[in-house]
């Protein structure tokens, strides 16, 4: 892990001052394939060092100064985007990161001037909440911001590091929206143009806000579905509460969550009933199946050979006697 904390800290080079070209190519160790595989680094986990590095180098370059924090003192965003609860197996796996290698990149807060001494998050609210559960300051630029711009930048700051799913960015418009930020400030925050965050929004509209929170961020499931699921849910039954309110329901994984909910949801036809008709001696006539829109009757030839050919002969007959009782 000290090989890691050291890529990082060569990623953030510029910041300083940057080397002279030959300094540079020397002073790059050389790394044999064997050397990166007992490093147990993949490529995602690379990949986001790197956009962590890109994110510190922009603040540091655009003068922001890091502080250090008390992270009991830094509040929540007014408007949250994330679904998923700051505990499970991934958080603690995210808070062991963090106790092994520290807080790599500052979150951004802005003072609360309803709160002296307090601080209002833009992002970086797992941060805050591991390192308060470690016993660690936060370190954190300051801002002044207005709402506005708070938003914009949490929402960019996600939106940069593809951290949310469809529907936590759809609930995130939807809620915003419904504080009264405009469509402009929306658009920015969530990098989306005017078209697609209409049908996100439209989308979070359709579905019961109970319904999106109980199932959670569902990061593998994809417009289409919850498409599906918002006009299942419309139908106007109720069955995602009761598997909503089931005590397994929290138990398993967000994108399991939303396939136990769309499978209660799917309306599946019901088997038609079947009824056996019967003559004195036992043996079976014929086999008569309802269903919603559909008699059926089968008449069985090795019991009642010629009972068919009768039955179609009086059924004209049968038919008006039929109509002359409805009509009496």
């Amino acid at each position: 892990m000290n090989k890691r904390r050291d890529q990082l800290k060569a990623m953030m080079a510029p910041i300083t001052a940057p080397p002279a070209p030959s300094e540079e190519r020397s002073s790059r160790p050389n790394v044999s394939s064997g050397s990166l595989k007992a490093m147990g680094l993949s490529l995602k986990s690379l990949s986001d060092d790197a956009d962590e590095a890109q994110a510190l180098r922009a603040q540091l370059a655009s003068g922001a100064q890091v502080v250090e924090l008390d992270p009991n003192l830094v509040d929540p965003s007014f408007i949250r985007d994330r679904l998923d609860a700051v505990e499970g197996d991934d958080f603690e796996t995210f808070k062991a990161g963090l106790s092994e290698v520290g807080q790599q990149v500052p979150i951004l807060v802005r003072p609360r001037a309803d709160a002296p001494g307090r601080y209002q998050a833009a992002y970086g609210h797992r941060r805050v909440a591991a390192l308060r559960a470690l016993g660690r300051p936060v370190r954190a630029i300051v801002r002044e911001l207005t709402d506005e711009e708070l938003i914009v930048a949490q929402g960019k700051e996600n939106t940069d590091r593809k951290d949310l799913s469809f529907i936590e960015r759809a609930l995130f418009a939807a809620r915003l929206e419904g504080r009264g930020f405009t469509r402009a400030a929306l658009m920015s925050a969530l990098s989306v143009q005017k078209g697609n965050l209409s049908t996100m929004i439209s989308l979070a509209r359709d579905l019961p806000e109970e319904l999106i929170v109980a199932i959670g961020a569902a990061p593998k499931i994809g417009r289409p579905r919850w498409e599906q699921l918002a006009s299942l849910a419309n139908q106007g039954d109720a069955k995602w509460r009761d598997v909503i309110t089931e005590p397994s329901f929290p138990t398993v994984p967000s994108d399991a969550r939303f396939e136990r909910v769309l499978k209660a949801l799917v309306r599946r036809p019901k088997k038609p009933t079947t009824q056996v008709v019967k003559a004195d001696d036992g043996k079976q006539v014929a086999r008569v199946e309802r269903a919603k829109d559909q008699f059926r009757l089968t008449i069985d030839n090795r019991h009642a050979p010629d009972f068919g050919a009768y039955l179609v002969d009086q059924l004209p007959e049968i038919y008006a006697a039929f109509r002359r009782r409805g009509d009496a």
